[in-house]
């Protein structure tokens, strides 16, 4: 394919396909997925620190929530929600054209699906500003991002985008349970 392109080009028959370049910044989270060793745990800590970022500026109680008698108030509503859509958007959009243009399945540098589900991860918790709660759902949405429990592994047969996205989202519920769980037992 690679050399009946290159023949078609030097005919002036075809033309090479165009990078792309804004797909190519965002499915990288700004080029994080670029940075050697483990270029998805660097993707979650760019979810980490939108997060962060954002329950930061909106730190004005927004929603009062009780649930199970325990009292959450929920910080950065409606921005959060929001942008946890934007994620996801973005991130099946520019997966599908990166992988299209790799012809890669899922390329490794592709992190905007580990952005995207550990944002996801402090959403579905109604995670605060708490260190040990931030870190814990890292850990956990690592963990399941790694080992992909059903139906994790089984959505990446998904096709374009949704394949790349729907496994980290599936970790990101996952993560959030057990961050639900250790709420439960006091951690």
């Amino acid at each position: 394919m690679v050399k009946q392109m290159a023949a078609e080009t030097e005919a002036g028959l075809a033309q090479p396909p165009r990078k792309p370049r804004l797909s190519l910044f965002f499915a990288t989270a700004c080029g994080a997925g670029y940075l050697p060793k483990a270029p998805g745990t660097w993707g979650s800590l760019v979810g980490v620190a939108i997060y962060c970022a954002l329950t930061n500026i909106y730190t004005r109680p927004a929603l009062d929530l009780y649930l199970h008698d325990v009292y959450y108030v929920v910080v950065g509503w409606p921005a959060v929600p929001i942008v946890a859509l934007v994620l996801a958007f973005l991130g099946v959009v520019t997966a599908s054209r990166v992988a299209k243009f790799t012809g890669k399945k899922d390329p490794q540098f592709v992190v905007i699906d580990e952005v995207s589900g550990q944002f996801l991860t402090y959403f579905f918790a109604l995670v605060p500003l708490n260190w040990k709660y931030l870190a814990l759902g890292f850990i956990l949405f690592r963990l399941f991002d790694i080992w992909k429990p059903f139906p994790a592994r089984q959505s990446e047969c998904l096709p374009g985008g949704w394949g790349i996205m729907a496994d980290d989202w599936i970790a990101a519920i996952y993560a959030a349970i057990g961050i639900w769980i250790a709420r439960m037992l006091g951690l």
